[in-house]
């Protein structure tokens, strides 16, 4: 079977709460950062421009993202931002594991017909 990269539902993610504190906040921000860098592990390609790979271009993008970020204090500001890019990382994982499963199928087409 293709390796997959585990997402997380509803039911493994923290209750929203009401008021976020800063210490939950950080938490949050911290485990976001945390999953954007397992799932940038998984993409090996290198930049046809610059030869680099992906997942070395996607961990510093995301790093220049939090620390640019860093210094915001309005909670509805940090909310949607946490918000967005949970849910932008959600897409990028079922996206790549679509296209991992395609792939595979294609391989296990292409084997049987030999």
């Amino acid at each position: 079977m293709p390796p997959r990269i585990w997402i997380p539902n509803a039911n493994t993610l923290e209750k929203p709460m009401k008021h976020l504190t800063d210490t939950t906040r950080r938490k949050e921000a911290l485990s976001l950062y945390r999953e954007i860098l397992r799932t940038a592990k998984h993409f090996h390609w290198a930049d046809p421009v610059t030869g680099k790979p992906y997942n070395l271009l996607l961990k510093q993008q995301a790093r220049q993202e939090f620390e640019a970020s860093r210094e915001e204090t309005d909670p509805l500001i940090l909310a949607r931002m946490m918000i967005t890019g949970r849910d932008c990382l959600q897409q990028v994982q079922q996206k790549f594991n679509d296209a991992t499963l395609a792939a595979w199928k294609r391989i296990e087409q292409d084997t049987t017909r030999r």
